[in-house]
């Protein structure tokens, strides 16, 4: 069914990294959310009305909100596909992180609601009554938002996008919700016992788990997370096949948004290479990973010394200090300076696990350095580790 919509509505649906079949994707699901949602609001909110049930009208008005989040889903891609412009040089991609964050607070908003309704319920509970039109329905609710789930799952995997994915989890939550507020009506009609107050306040408070939880998911990337793993993994696999390349370090990645990725890094070549054979090396890095991994590399190339025995002996000696106080540690950007300099550089490369304090890293260091090499200043430098 999905690749069925998929084929009918979204020309060159299989290029998922062109924009302009993202949009079209972001609307298809957009649409599809906002007339499964508004059905099922209607459909919900009848037989909750009829059968004096709030979690149903709970749960219809839920629907209310899975519907609304369609609306601003489908906005969130539109303003996404927005070109750069002078005050937005990177390009609008965010949106589609900020819709998702609108959602999650829509759905925060409604469960606040729900939950104040459910508990006035519990301590007036008021009789309701269920028919096999309510138990139909509910039913019908339930096997719509299984197909729904899947549908945007899939649409969120095909493009990777955060936005679609939490809609799937949120149609997964109105599964489970849906299913509560059944048996909860099948029990008070059957067994004579009111949970309904009960479980309209479950339903309430499960929406209000789903809220924090997708906006923990869609604040992270505005704020500025951690570059993906496999990204990662790849960018070093493609920069390491390089035979001339002796190592990398410093990666930064940078997300304005889906399909807007921008990275710099480090790249350690030996210092006696020429310079136009390094910059046809660079430049050849840059758009290898801008074909295959779609993001926009800099470059910043590091000469490294080759051959000369005193430094590689204080490298080594140096990197043996390191392992001694704690076997994560490492070291690039290491320079030796002789004659009336004397001194020794270097970047020392710290896990955000660590519990060392950089002032006593630096302090044990020079101290062991100096004992050891006295004839050497040292400076040292701090980065976090990225990979």
């Amino acid at each position: 069914m999905t690749k069925l919509l998929l084929r009918l509505f979204v020309k060159n649906y299989e290029n998922r990294e062109d924009t302009a079949v993202r949009a079209a994707v972001g609307r298809l699901a957009g649409g599809a959310g906002i007339v499964c949602n508004l059905l099922l609001f209607i459909g919900k909110l009848a037989v909750g009305i009829l059968s004096g049930s709030v979690a149903i009208i709970a749960d219809a008005v839920n629907n209310l909100s899975d519907a609304s989040s369609s609306v601003v889903t489908l906005a969130g891609f539109r303003l996404s596909q927005k070109p750069a412009d002078k005050d937005h040089p990177f390009g609008h991609a965010r949106y589609e992180y900020l819709s998702g964050l609108i959602v999650a607070m829509l759905i925060l908003i409604i469960g606040i609601e729900l939950a104040e309704s459910s508990v006035v319920k519990i301590f007036r509970p008021e009789p309701i009554t269920i028919s096999a039109v309510t138990i139909g329905i509910l039913s019908a609710s339930i096997l719509v938002k299984l197909w729904m789930m899947q549908f945007f799952r899939s649409m969120g995997r095909h493009i990777h996008s955060l936005t679609l994915e939490a809609t799937a989890v949120d149609s997964r939550n109105d599964v489970i919700s849906t299913a509560a507020v059944l048996l909860g009506c099948m029990v008070g009609q059957y067994f004579h016992i009111n949970v309904d107050g009960y479980v309209g306040l479950a339903v309430a408070l499960f929406i209000l788990y789903s809220g924090v939880s997708m906006a923990k998911e869609t604040i992270s990337p505005l704020l500025g997370q951690q570059a993906d793993g496999e990204m990662v993994r790849k960018i070093h696999e493609l920069v390491l096949a390089h035979e001339d390349v002796l190592g990398v370090h410093d990666l930064l990645v940078h997300d304005y948004g889906p399909g807007r990725c921008f990275a710099s890094l480090h790249l350690e070549i030996g210092g006696e290479k020429n310079a136009l054979h390094i910059h046809e090396i660079v430049d050849h890095i840059e758009k290898e990973i801008r074909r295959e991994l779609n993001v926009d590399m800099v470059i910043h190339y590091d000469p490294v010394g080759m051959g000369d025995a005193e430094e590689n002996e204080v490298r080594q000696r140096i990197e043996t200090y390191i392992d001694r106080l704690d076997d994560r540690l490492s070291l690039h950007d290491f320079c030796l300076l002789k004659g009336e300099e004397n001194s020794i550089s270097f970047d020392l490369v710290l896990p955000y696990e660590l519990e060392l304090e950089r002032e006593e890293l630096q302090r044990e260091l020079e101290e062991t350095i100096l004992r050891d090499m006295g004839r050497y200043t040292v400076e040292i430098h701090f980065d976090r580790k990225t990979e």
